[in-house]
């Protein structure tokens, strides 16, 4: 009985007039650095390809799969880089599918020889649509037999598409680096029944430093720990993250607490181009491990390329 009320919950969340939609969190916000910020695009002077892959609360009927695909690079002539990303969204057993894909242009500034900054403008196109076969209304319940009647519901478009802006800044050294991201700035209608259902802005802030634990040589890169903090805000809904990684090549591993809701363990490894990253939400919240948390897997391939006679310095800061 629970797998067929699962959709007619979703249906309340994306057509009430208060509630409104709240974009996909990935726990590995640095594994997807231009879904964090698009002013990461070509904070690598190399092509970067990135894939993403999330499964929030396996264990329930109508969990949320997430996958995420993107591409970056830095380009001396443009005096910064460009990036595309695509990301599909599967809530409720594929009741509603949200998919996206976004253009990027960064701008890169060195202030000086030891701080840089990147200001980053994305334009976006999403659709969103909804399977109506797959919910279920209260004219079709009988008390005693359950759900046996066809409802008389009118149902309305079963797609709607709309166009989206986002920009972000970030400014870096060696050792530190901070940022911040507006996204859905023109807050789109993204409505299937009511009049006008706007896509609240986004607002991240995020920071962080790296630590060495020791001197670098020429045989040896010291292990280094990186504590940070990220906080986001989508109209009523907050999250805070704070954490740390750990990292001595080619191993890395992080620890989070998020908003009393849970704590996130993850592992990774880097070996020559690739990186490959395991997270797990362990729920600490009133749903409890019954949902089985959420798993999330990073891969990322780094390419190599000749060194260019302009300076340029790349991000230092953690890639899980």
């Amino acid at each position: 009985m629970l797998k067929r009320f699962i959709p007619l919950l979703i249906l309340i969340a994306v057509s009430a007039f208060e509630l409104r939609a709240q974009d996909p969190q990935f726990t590995q916000f640095y594994a997807n650095p231009i879904y964090l910020n698009p002013a990461f695009a070509g904070s690598v002077r190399c092509s970067r390809f990135v894939l993403n892959y999330r499964n929030q609360w396996p264990a329930i009927p109508g969990n949320f799969v997430t996958y995420s695909a993107s591409w970056d690079q830095h380009f001396d002539g443009l005096s910064g880089g460009l990036g595309v990303i695509a990301t599909n969204d599967v809530a409720g057993e594929g009741t509603l599918i949200s998919t996206s894909v976004s253009g990027i242009y960064s701008y890169h500034l060195p202030v000086n020889r030891y701080f840089s900054i990147k200001a980053g403008f994305q334009a976006t196109y999403s659709n969103r649509r909804l399977d109506w076969s797959k919910l279920t209304f209260g004219d079709q319940i009988d008390t005693r037999y359950g759900f046996i009647y066809n409802t008389q519901e009118v149902f309305g478009p079963n797609s709607v598409g709309y166009v989206d802006f986002s920009a972000g800044v970030l400014g870096y050294s060696d050792k530190f680096y901070f940022g911040f991201a507006a996204h859905h700035l023109t807050q789109p209608d993204q409505s299937f029944l009511v009049p006008t259902s706007r896509l609240p802005m986004k607002f991240t802030g995020h920071m962080g430093a790296v630590i060495p634990l020791g001197r670098k040589t020429r045989f040896n890169d010291p292990a280094k720990i990186s504590p940070s903090i990220l906080y986001q805000r989508q109209q009523d809904f907050q999250q805070l993250n704070l954490g740390m990684y750990f990292q001595k090549s080619p191993f890395v591993a992080g620890l989070w607490y998020r908003n009393r809701d849970a704590f996130i363990a993850l592992v990774g490894i880097q070996q020559g181009l690739f990186k490959f990253g395991y997270s797990y939400d362990i729920t600490v919240s009133r749903l409890t491990n019954a949902t089985a948390g959420a798993h999330e897997i990073s891969l990322a391939m780094q390419l190599e390329c000749k060194p260019k006679k302009k300076r340029f310095r790349t991000i230092n800061c953690p890639s899980f």
